[in-house]
């Protein structure tokens, strides 16, 4: 997959107000500071889409971004009349869960926007949950993975700052993390490791999502 733009459409403060859920959706939601605005940057070819922050807690709104890709292969093809040759899809940016200085009041009405948007956006096609490669697992992320199998959402694991610890580390966290969901989970999902540093896992990621564009019949 090939992206040829990604464009900031809108911040929603609840899924009701969201775009018309005409296009597929792939949310990126984690721990507060995990790298996500990085990492949605990354994927996206622009440095400046999503905000980043040293501060957790920058994002508070469902922030949609539209995105026109092209299968890798159709680039060698002439489009169709009356198709530009670009699949469409929305990129999701969430508010991360955990360790962000708000009040308990702001905490619950993000935790309850975020519910329900998880919930009830009917579009939503796959959500990626980031972990932090660099640290061992952590009970606030695998609780949020359980709370999501409740609620029956789709969801692929993407380990992030790969780049910032020592790569044998980095393998056993996201092994023992595994190991973690081995103890209650009988399936476990695909999973990527990347860093937006040295771009590790775009092409994987960015494969993953076509593919299930693709089984969704999207136009290439």
């Amino acid at each position: 997959m090939q992206i040829k733009s990604a464009k900031y459409v809108i911040s929603s403060p609840e899924y009701t107000k969201c775009p018309v859920p005409d296009k597929p959706e792939y949310a990126f939601i984690g721990r507060s500071n995990v790298g996500k605005s990085s990492l949605i940057n990354m994927l996206c070819n622009n440095e400046k889409l999503a905000k980043t922050s040293s501060a957790p807690g920058k994002t508070q709104l469902i922030n949609h971004f539209i995105i026109a890709s092209t299968r890798a292969e159709a680039e060698q093809k002439a489009p169709q009349k009356g198709d530009d040759g670009r699949g469409y899809w929305y990129l999701v940016d969430l508010p991360g869960y955990g360790f962000a200085k708000v009040s308990q009041r702001s905490r619950r009405r993000w935790e309850q926007m975020i519910e329900n948007y998880l919930r009830k956006r009917e579009n939503l096609t796959m959500v990626f949950v980031l972990i932090d490669a660099r640290h061992k697992p952590q009970k606030i992320d695998l609780e949020f993975l359980d709370q999501l199998r409740e609620w029956s959402v789709p969801f692929a694991l993407v380990f992030t700052k790969s780049d910032k610890e020592n790569q044998r580390i980095v393998s056993k966290n996201v092994k023992d993390f595994g190991e973690a969901m081995k103890k209650t989970w009988q399936f476990l999902p695909q999973h990527f490791v990347t860093s937006a540093i040295k771009k590790t896992g775009k092409d994987k990621i960015l494969a993953f999502i076509d593919e299930t564009n693709e089984s969704l019949k999207i136009p290439k």
